[in-house]
């Protein structure tokens, strides 16, 4: 169960705090807002019951979908998790829907359980099931959930990925082309949409990209995606494991920010928040994704800390 944030462990109040942290006050009040609101994501493995122990009350969640688990095992999780007051959001991975039936099925328990949010995922899962990639599942699953007509529909709103530092196996173009047709698609369906971006610790290359897609037509709200305060060495090898080694790259290319990073012992987000806080309303980010690894505790301790 969900436990208060008077059960946290108390503060490190010595070395290793953030300016922020030092000075709660300075938080611009947009950055404040998207800390409080941000979506903790959380992956279904061994240490998620612990992780849960950890959460403030009715904090949202974006629960992952692993291709060593099941889909089935996500909305498992959610459902505990809505058990306990949580909202959650259950990540579909477009990859791991193996049939027109299984859609159905996966679509009946979202209505089962009052589930009004989804996160599409393309997905790793080798090879495909019966959708190769987020496009045609959602081709398939807008349909089937428009099948009784919008007033009976089951979801509202539908977030979706971006890779502002590229993708390994995907070209640029492709994922320019695959993010707007996504929103087109959404959007035309009559529901909200919001696009979340995976890992990336270059602010310059966050700016230059969203400024560019924004030009280009790219107007759902903005989720930045940014680990939680993390042991450094756990954060890049849970992160390998884990499916997020694309969004480690940067690290591996930049020499100077991967020696930055492991002078530190343990990462915070400001690390990536500090130089945006002043951009992120112009460039509509407007939510915080926070990369967790079931490392739950800390991240919530960073928050409180912050937010007083």
């Amino acid at each position: 169960m969900a436990v208060s944030p008077a059960s946290f462990p108390p503060p490190d109040r010595t070395a290793g705090r953030s300016r922020y942290l030092r000075r709660s006050r300075s938080v611009p009040t947009h950055l404040r807002q998207i800390i409080a609101a941000a979506k903790v994501e959380l992956v279904p493995m061994k240490s998620l019951d612990r992780a849960t122990t950890e959460l403030r009350p009715a904090t949202s969640i974006s629960m992952t979908c692993s291709p060593a688990k099941s889909i089935e095992a996500t909305l498992d999780a959610s459902e505990r998790l809505l058990a306990d007051g949580h909202r959650v959001t259950p990540h579909i991975s477009a990859r791991m829907v193996q049939s027109p039936d299984h859609l159905a099925s996966i679509h009946e328990r979202l209505g089962t359980l009052g589930i009004r949010e989804i996160f599409v995922v393309g997905g790793d899962a080798s090879p495909p099931g019966h959708y190769f990639d987020a496009i045609e599942f959602l081709e398939a699953f807008l349909r089937l959930d428009d099948e009784r007509g919008t007033a009976h529909r089951e979801i509202d709103h539908i977030g979706f990925t971006s890779y502002p530092d590229s993708h390994p196996m995907i070209p640029n173009e492709q994922l320019h082309a695959a993010l707007h047709r996504k929103q087109e698609m959404i959007l035309a369906s009559g529901r909200s949409a919001h696009v979340s971006t995976q890992m990336c610790f270059s602010t310059d290359r966050i700016r230059t990209w969203l400024a560019a897609e924004r030009d280009a037509g790219l107007i759902v709200p903005v989720h930045l995606g940014v680990p939680g305060v993390i042991d450094t060495t756990r954060l890049l090898t849970t992160g390998m494991r884990l499916g997020v080694g694309p969004s480690l790259r940067y690290l591996r290319k930049n020499r100077s920010a991967l020696r930055r990073l492991m002078a530190q012992r343990t990462f915070e987000p400001d690390a990536v928040l500090r130089p945006l806080s002043d951009d992120l309303e112009s460039l509509g980010i407007d939510g915080l994704h926070l990369y967790t690894f079931n490392q739950v505790a800390a991240t919530e301790v960073w928050r409180e800390r912050i937010l007083g």
